[in-house]
Protein backbone atom coordinates (compact mmCIF):
# COMPACT_ATOMS: atom_id res chain seq x y z
CA UNK A 1 0.00 0.00 0.00
CA UNK A 2 3.10 2.39 0.60
CA UNK A 3 4.87 1.47 -2.19
CA UNK A 4 1.30 2.35 -4.43
CA UNK A 5 0.94 5.52 -2.53
CA UNK A 6 4.78 6.63 -3.09
CA UNK A 7 4.37 5.78 -6.67
CA UNK A 8 1.23 7.90 -7.18
CA UNK A 9 3.01 10.99 -5.32
CA UNK A 10 5.82 10.42 -7.59
CA UNK A 11 3.67 10.43 -10.64
CA UNK A 12 1.85 13.70 -9.54
CA UNK A 13 5.13 14.90 -8.96
CA UNK A 14 6.56 14.39 -12.67
CA UNK A 15 3.16 15.22 -13.69
CA UNK A 16 3.33 18.98 -12.24
CA UNK A 17 6.90 19.32 -13.04
CA UNK A 18 6.29 18.50 -16.29
CA UNK A 19 3.01 20.82 -16.89
CA UNK A 20 4.95 23.64 -15.43
CA UNK A 21 8.01 23.12 -17.41
CA UNK A 22 6.78 22.06 -21.36
CA UNK A 23 3.04 23.68 -20.97
CA UNK A 24 3.72 26.84 -22.78
CA UNK A 25 5.86 26.86 -26.06
CA UNK A 26 9.01 28.33 -26.45
CA UNK A 27 8.01 31.96 -27.80
CA UNK A 28 9.59 31.98 -31.84
CA UNK A 29 11.49 34.82 -33.55
CA UNK A 30 9.07 37.23 -35.07
CA UNK A 31 11.91 38.66 -36.81
CA UNK A 32 11.15 38.29 -40.75
CA UNK A 33 13.99 36.38 -42.74
CA UNK A 34 16.21 37.95 -44.49
CA UNK A 35 15.90 37.29 -48.67
CA UNK A 36 19.51 36.95 -49.28
CA UNK A 37 19.38 37.19 -52.81
CA UNK A 38 17.03 39.74 -53.20
CA UNK A 39 19.42 41.54 -50.75
CA UNK A 40 22.33 41.01 -53.22
CA UNK A 41 20.53 41.69 -56.66
CA UNK A 42 19.64 45.79 -54.68
CA UNK A 43 23.40 45.96 -53.82
CA UNK A 44 24.14 45.38 -57.70
CA UNK A 45 21.51 47.33 -58.90
CA UNK A 46 23.08 50.39 -56.81
CA UNK A 47 26.24 50.32 -58.08
CA UNK A 48 25.04 49.82 -61.20
CA UNK A 49 23.31 53.05 -60.85
CA UNK A 50 26.11 54.96 -59.48
CA UNK A 51 28.75 53.73 -61.83
CA UNK A 52 26.03 54.62 -64.70
CA UNK A 53 25.95 57.80 -62.95
CA UNK A 54 29.57 58.57 -63.02
CA UNK A 55 30.14 57.63 -66.72
CA UNK A 56 27.39 59.70 -67.39
CA UNK A 57 28.88 62.52 -66.11
CA UNK A 58 32.50 61.49 -67.00
CA UNK A 59 30.95 61.61 -70.90
CA UNK A 60 29.24 64.99 -70.17
CA UNK A 61 32.64 66.36 -69.24
CA UNK A 62 34.65 65.14 -72.21
CA UNK A 63 32.11 66.53 -74.30
CA UNK A 64 32.07 69.86 -72.71
CA UNK A 65 35.90 69.81 -72.75
CA UNK A 66 36.15 68.90 -76.45
CA UNK A 67 33.89 71.70 -76.81
CA UNK A 68 35.53 73.96 -75.35
CA UNK A 69 39.02 73.12 -77.45
CA UNK A 70 36.97 73.42 -80.72
CA UNK A 71 35.67 76.95 -79.40
CA UNK A 72 39.47 77.94 -78.61
CA UNK A 73 40.79 76.83 -82.12
CA UNK A 74 38.19 78.58 -83.95
CA UNK A 75 38.86 81.81 -81.95
CA UNK A 76 42.56 81.94 -82.29
CA UNK A 77 42.22 80.43 -85.59
CA UNK A 78 39.44 83.84 -85.96
CA UNK A 79 42.30 85.71 -84.43
CA UNK A 80 45.39 84.70 -86.39
CA UNK A 81 42.69 85.37 -89.47
CA UNK A 82 42.99 89.11 -88.36
CA UNK A 83 46.27 89.37 -87.76
CA UNK A 84 47.25 87.99 -91.35
CA UNK A 85 44.41 90.51 -92.54
CA UNK A 86 45.55 92.96 -90.63
CA UNK A 87 49.37 93.00 -91.93
CA UNK A 88 48.40 92.07 -95.22
CA UNK A 89 46.57 95.87 -95.30
CA UNK A 90 49.47 97.07 -93.38
CA UNK A 91 50.43 100.63 -95.33
CA UNK A 92 53.47 101.74 -96.51
CA UNK A 93 54.26 105.27 -96.72
CA UNK A 94 56.74 107.20 -99.20
CA UNK A 95 58.59 111.05 -99.08
CA UNK A 96 57.48 114.25 -100.96
CA UNK A 97 57.54 113.09 -104.58
CA UNK A 98 59.31 110.30 -103.97
CA UNK A 99 58.62 106.24 -104.72
CA UNK A 100 61.61 104.34 -103.31
CA UNK A 101 60.57 102.15 -100.59
CA UNK A 102 61.13 103.68 -96.88
CA UNK A 103 64.01 101.24 -94.78
CA UNK A 104 60.83 101.91 -91.74
CA UNK A 105 58.62 99.70 -94.69
CA UNK A 106 60.79 97.14 -95.16
CA UNK A 107 59.34 94.89 -92.15
CA UNK A 108 55.72 95.76 -93.82
CA UNK A 109 56.40 94.40 -96.83
CA UNK A 110 58.67 91.13 -95.53
CA UNK A 111 54.95 90.67 -94.02
CA UNK A 112 53.45 90.60 -96.98
CA UNK A 113 55.90 88.64 -98.69
CA UNK A 114 55.39 85.75 -95.98
CA UNK A 115 51.27 86.15 -96.23
CA UNK A 116 51.37 85.24 -99.91
CA UNK A 117 53.66 82.32 -99.51
CA UNK A 118 51.51 80.81 -97.08
CA UNK A 119 48.59 81.16 -98.98
CA UNK A 120 49.34 80.33 -102.77
CA UNK A 121 45.79 80.88 -103.83
CA UNK A 122 45.77 84.80 -102.74
CA UNK A 123 45.94 87.47 -105.03
CA UNK A 124 45.96 91.68 -104.14
CA UNK A 125 45.81 94.57 -105.57
CA UNK A 126 48.54 97.43 -104.49
CA UNK A 127 46.87 101.14 -104.71
CA UNK A 128 48.88 103.89 -104.87
CA UNK A 129 48.05 107.51 -103.77
CA UNK A 130 49.90 111.19 -103.33
CA UNK A 131 48.77 113.67 -101.56
CA UNK A 132 47.09 116.75 -102.92
CA UNK A 133 49.84 119.03 -104.69
CA UNK A 134 50.94 118.79 -107.69
CA UNK A 135 48.89 118.41 -111.16
CA UNK A 136 46.49 115.44 -111.62
CA UNK A 137 48.62 113.74 -114.71
CA UNK A 138 51.85 114.03 -112.06
CA UNK A 139 49.93 112.70 -109.21
CA UNK A 140 48.30 109.90 -111.14
CA UNK A 141 51.93 108.73 -112.39
CA UNK A 142 53.47 109.29 -108.68
CA UNK A 143 50.91 107.26 -107.61
CA UNK A 144 51.77 104.22 -110.23
CA UNK A 145 55.19 104.34 -109.46
CA UNK A 146 54.91 103.99 -105.98
CA UNK A 147 52.49 100.61 -106.49
CA UNK A 148 55.06 99.65 -108.93
CA UNK A 149 58.24 100.18 -106.41
CA UNK A 150 55.69 97.97 -103.53
CA UNK A 151 54.70 95.18 -106.73
CA UNK A 152 58.67 95.10 -107.09
CA UNK A 153 59.60 94.87 -103.49
CA UNK A 154 57.73 91.88 -103.35
CA UNK A 155 58.42 89.74 -106.89
CA UNK A 156 62.46 90.25 -105.57
CA UNK A 157 61.01 88.32 -102.77
CA UNK A 158 60.06 85.27 -104.38
CA UNK A 159 56.37 86.17 -105.23
CA UNK A 160 54.85 85.70 -108.74
CA UNK A 161 54.24 89.00 -110.49
CA UNK A 162 51.08 87.32 -111.87
CA UNK A 163 49.70 87.66 -107.96
CA UNK A 164 50.01 91.27 -107.73
CA UNK A 165 47.94 94.12 -109.82
CA UNK A 166 48.64 98.06 -109.22
CA UNK A 167 46.30 100.93 -109.43
CA UNK A 168 47.33 104.76 -109.18
CA UNK A 169 44.48 106.70 -107.68
CA UNK A 170 46.97 109.75 -107.45
CA UNK A 171 45.83 112.11 -105.07
CA UNK A 172 41.79 111.34 -105.61
CA UNK A 173 41.27 109.57 -102.40
CA UNK A 174 42.95 111.01 -99.37
CA UNK A 175 43.03 109.08 -96.40
CA UNK A 176 43.00 112.06 -94.37
CA UNK A 177 41.69 115.34 -94.84
CA UNK A 178 43.57 118.98 -93.90
CA UNK A 179 46.23 121.19 -96.32
CA UNK A 180 49.41 120.47 -93.72
CA UNK A 181 52.09 118.15 -93.58
CA UNK A 182 50.44 115.90 -90.95
CA UNK A 183 47.78 114.96 -93.33
CA UNK A 184 50.03 115.01 -96.73
CA UNK A 185 52.51 112.08 -95.05
CA UNK A 186 49.51 110.14 -94.38
CA UNK A 187 48.12 110.80 -97.98
CA UNK A 188 51.15 109.33 -99.53
CA UNK A 189 51.02 105.95 -99.43
CA UNK A 190 50.51 102.65 -100.90
CA UNK A 191 47.10 100.50 -99.91
CA UNK A 192 47.32 96.94 -100.45
CA UNK A 193 43.78 94.44 -100.20
CA UNK A 194 43.14 90.79 -101.54
CA UNK A 195 41.10 90.47 -104.74
CA UNK A 196 41.05 86.88 -104.86
CA UNK A 197 42.03 83.80 -102.33
CA UNK A 198 41.70 86.31 -99.44
CA UNK A 199 38.57 84.47 -97.13
CA UNK A 200 40.32 81.93 -95.09
CA UNK A 201 44.43 83.41 -94.46
CA UNK A 202 46.91 81.04 -93.36
CA UNK A 203 49.73 82.25 -90.68
CA UNK A 204 52.89 82.05 -91.88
Amino acid sequence: MKSVSLLLMLGLSVATVATSCGGNPAPQNTTPAVDTAAENQRVRDSINAANAEAERQAAAERERIENQRRADSLAALARAGDEVRSSLAALIHFDLDKSNIRGDDMGALDKKVAILQANPDLRIRIGGHCDERGSDEYNLALGNRRAQAAKQYLVSHGIDASRIETQSWGEERPLVDGHDENAWSQNRRDEFEPISGGDNLRHP
